[in-house]
């Protein structure tokens, strides 16, 4: 399968990645990919930047090294509600917004808990991918999690970095994902989660994991540019005006 961009990486702006956004673009330019976005966390984070740093990424050209960038976040889910930590004036001016659940900005919750945050952030029309739903630390029921994203129309992710350096234990849930993925059509994105210049681009094992799972490759939203402007441009037909 041929992943062309990255749709989850993060600089020194996250507060704990280590790269700049020049860094990361010419990893992404060295690995051959034509787009990379790069999504910070928001502020809820610890060390994370202020919703001013977003309204600010009109300053970065739309390409460098000859790669594409999309400006985005990866917003923290807040509550069950699905509420998450930059307003919607902001999320509107992003190129692409990712959410998930993360560690001191989740409350802690059951099972059916974690699922109906990650369900009612899906709903949200100004959030595009739903990362790291395999996460062990926020365990969610995968049926009702993929069914909910292929009947909204929401890529879900598969990450590399939890298959390799973080999260420990994900495999399992991931694969139960995949296989989901597969059963119900659901859309996928495989990111790196990249928080160092030199992960940009790696997705092996999520890859040979969708692979594995038998999704069809026009279910995985990063196979090109044009794939990932059409699937954006869908989610923002979406959006109240």
């Amino acid at each position: 399968m041929d992943l062309v961009a990255d749709l989850h990486t993060h600089s020194v702006s996250s507060g704990h990645a280590y790269s700049t956004v020049l860094e990361i673009a010419r990893a992404a330019q060295v690995k051959g990919l034509a787009m990379v976005a790069i999504t910070d966390h928001g502020p809820a984070m610890p060390g994370g930047p202020h919703a001013y740093h977003f309204g600010n990424l009109a300053a970065i050209p739309r390409r460098i090294y000859d790669v594409e960038i999309l400006c985005g976040a990866e917003v923290n889910v807040l509550d069950q509600a699905g509420n998450v930590d930059l307003p919607v004036e902001r999320l509107r001016t992003l190129d692409i917004v990712l959410a998930g659940l993360h560690t001191y900005c989740f409350p802690e919750g059951s099972v059916e808990d974690n699922t109906a945050g990650m369900i009612a952030a899906m709903r949200n029309p100004f959030i595009d991918i739903i990362v790291h739903p395999g996460n062990p630390e926020f365990k969610v029921n995968p049926e009702k999690i993929v069914k909910a994203a292929a009947d909204i129309g929401i890529a879900i992710e598969i990450n590399n970095s939890s298959l390799t350096i973080s999260r420990a234990g994900s495999m399992c849930y991931c694969q139960k994902i995949a296989d989901l993925a597969k059963k119900y059509g659901a859309l996928v994105s495989i990111g790196s989660d990249s928080h160092i210049a030199l992960s940009v681009g790696e997705f092996t094992v999520a890859a040979e994991l969708v692979v594995a799972a038998g999704i069809n490759p026009e279910q995985v939203i990063c196979t090109s540019a044009e794939r990932v402007h059409q699937y954006l441009a869908a989610r923002r037909a979406k959006r109240p005006k």
